[in-house]
């Protein structure tokens, strides 16, 4: 949820990125993984942008990655390979505080290999840089202050004074989301006005994963509920350990499983198939 509020502001407000991060206001435009020739080790963390000058990749972590020096290194050689030419900036932002020593490495080295990268801890960054531009605002809270509250009191009022309501609401919406981090709901819905965030592009969204994830769960629920039904008629009933292991089993791995009970004669079969899973 934090990585799509993350990847929405900074396609949307490229400009207000680029002047943070890269130090220059330059319009950036969206860099697909697959012109880096290899599949992204985790596309749903990736965000790669592009001017004619620059390539910034970014990726925002809630959490300390181990992997991140790899995953850096691994990206700055794809896109050396396919942008030789242009500067390459690459930031890691960590949204929530911690104490974590992962979180200050900014270099992966391997054998004869160093490749060095930026870190951003937003805990540690002044407040008051988040405030001069509008796709800034909804980080401002996880910076460095000792009254939060009045932070995000701050960001409502500031997202007030814009002209455009589209923009209040998406911007509205993401602050909420962001301050979810260190921040109790009731506050957040104290502050920022729930009418205007459900307007917005991302609360709209939001809801319908939701609602994608229920309708997923209720499907699996049904499979689960069936494929057990069969089992007991031609196998005979499960064990409670068995039953866990099918609970755990994802929606393509029931259906496979529904086949191939047809084939099923016994306990055994049922246990040979579930330890090839």
């Amino acid at each position: 949820m934090f990585d799509n509020v993350s990847k929405f502001l900074i396609e949307q407000y490229s400009a207000d990125f680029a002047s943070w991060l890269i130090g220059e206001p330059v319009t950036l435009s969206e860099l697909s993984p697959s012109e880096l020739s290899l599949e992204p080790i985790r596309a749903d963390a990736l965000i790669l942008l592009q001017s004619a000058d620059v390539v910034l990749h970014c990726e925002f972590q809630t959490n300390p990655d181990p992997t991140m020096p790899f995953r850096m290194a691994d990206y700055a050689l794809r896109v050396f390979r396919r942008f030789p030419q242009k500067r390459l900036v690459q930031v890691v932002v960590y949204l929530r505080p911690t104490d974590s020593e992962l979180v200050q490495q900014t270099t992966f080295i391997a054998n004869r290999l160093r490749h060095e990268f930026e870190v951003v801890r937003l805990w540690e960054q002044p407040t008051e840089i988040f405030f001069q531009r509008p796709g800034l605002l909804p980080y401002a809270v996880l910076t460095q202050t000792t009254d939060r509250t009045t932070v995000l009191r701050n960001v409502a009022a500031a997202i007030d004074t814009l002209t455009d309501r589209q923009q209040q609401s998406n911007l509205a919406a993401a602050s909420g989301i962001l301050a979810g981090l260190v921040l109790d709901k009731q506050v957040i819905r104290r502050l920022l006005r729930r009418e205007l965030m459900q307007e917005s592009v991302i609360y709209q969204e939001l809801r319908e994963e939701a609602r994608e994830e229920a309708r997923q769960e209720i499907r699996q629920e049904e499979a689960r509920s069936l494929i057990l039904r069969l089992l007991a008629r031609k196998v005979g009933e499960v064990s409670t350990t068995v039953q866990s292991h099918i609970e755990t089993l994802s929606l393509s791995q029931l259906e496979a499983l529904g086949e191939a009970l047809l084939d099923f004669e016994t306990l055994a079969d049922l246990s040979g198939w579930l330890e090839r899973q």
